[in-house]
């Protein structure tokens, strides 16, 4: 299936959409072709509302106007300074003035998040945490309160599925409708539409995001019931935290023992390892720059939240368990705000 997208100003990612459904019942819509000037995207006609432009967020927002969607953003350093405003943290330290931005490119703006659910028929929001989730839900002025019959609903914050659970609970009460859909990616990814959207919920508010999650992602999978996008992102990002503390440990190693880190990622990038992730991470490492594309303090809370998966089930996670205390050092060492690779200072300290 190949949607059309109208013509507009911006520059376009060209996106040809497979939909398939395998014996499990998942159900995936993938984008290829992603590097293709010229879009092939219709966009929704529904009013899309945004809630919270961090490092995910702002990509994410930005691809979804160039797409031509119709978008209400609200951030909450813009919300802060007036009274009653919800302090949740989003994301980024640099996200003053991304309302403004936004707005430049064609962007209404809201004055809470009440506001701008209860006049979008699909609001979106990506924050931090789960206290971050729950206070822009259930807080002054919040999502609960723009709520009504039909209103839609997509989180797409990393959370535990507890805590997704409870928010589905409450939406669905005011005759809401919900979807989990966390994104698997980076900053990178998430500015160049590239993202992997894990959803789950209501199937219909998956099919109603369709042309949202083509501009984007490349993939999206539907997942089932309520909580299972939350178990499988913090899976993968349990991974991937694991994976960046071995690479870490492994060039300290290298090191320390007289061995060349440079000819060590020369060798890894020819071997059965070789990922764009790995690349980036040991470049990080090798050049000392620790800007963040995915911040250290995020990739230890969902370590922390995939241990806390398997306690609930009696399930051992002893790697995700020892990785997540050298990012607890790290975070000892003031490098919360610094790139996961950062973790790689709490070898050499």
């Amino acid at each position: 299936m190949v949607l059309k997208k109208p013509s507009v100003t911006y520059q376009a990612i060209s996106k040809r959409l497979k939909v398939s459904e395998e014996d499990t019942g998942s159900t995936s819509i993938q984008a290829a072709d992603s590097t293709a000037i010229n879009g092939n995207i219709t966009p929704t006609d529904k009013k899309i509302g945004f809630l919270g432009l961090g490092l995910m967020g702002s990509g994410i927002v930005s691809n979804l106007l160039k797409m031509g969607h119709t978008v209400t953003v609200w951030n909450r350093t813009a919300e802060k300074n007036a009274a009653g405003g919800i302090h949740s943290e989003v994301c980024d330290p640099e996200e003053d003035g991304q309302c403004d931005l936004f707005i430049q490119e064609g962007a209404h703006l809201g004055r809470t998040p009440a506001e701008v659910v209860s006049t979008c028929d699909i609001t979106f929001a990506c924050v931090a945490d789960p206290t971050a989730a729950k206070d822009l839900v259930l807080g002054p002025s919040g999502v609960l309160q723009g709520i009504r019959p039909g209103k839609c609903y997509v989180d797409m914050s990393t959370v535990d599925p507890e805590t997704v659970m409870e928010l589905a609970q409450v939406i669905v009460s005011r005759g809401g409708r919900f979807l989990e859909a966390p994104v698997a990616g980076n900053q990178q990814l998430s500015n160049d539409g590239m993202l992997m959207i894990l959803a789950a919920g209501d199937h219909g508010v998956y099919e109603d995001c369709s042309s949202c999650f083509q501009a984007m992602g490349r993939t999206s999978f539907f997942l089932g019931e309520v909580g299972n996008a939350a178990r499988m992102m913090l899976i993968i990002n349990m991974v991937q935290g694991s994976f960046m503390a071995t690479i870490a440990e492994g060039m300290t190693l290298a090191q320390v023992t007289g061995q060349s880190q440079q000819t060590l990622l020369d060798i890894l990038i020819q071997s059965q390892l070789s990922s764009v992730f790995l690349d980036q991470k040991c470049q990080n490492i090798l050049q000392g720059n620790f800007k963040p594309d995915f911040y250290l303090k995020y990739i230890q809370k969902d370590l922390r939240l995939a241990i806390a998966l398997g306690d609930s089930v009696n399930h051992p996670t002893p790697m995700a368990a020892a990785a997540n205390e050298v990012y607890k050092r790290a975070k000892a060492l003031d490098q919360s705000d610094n790139d996961m690779s950062a973790v790689y200072r709490a070898y050499i300290h």
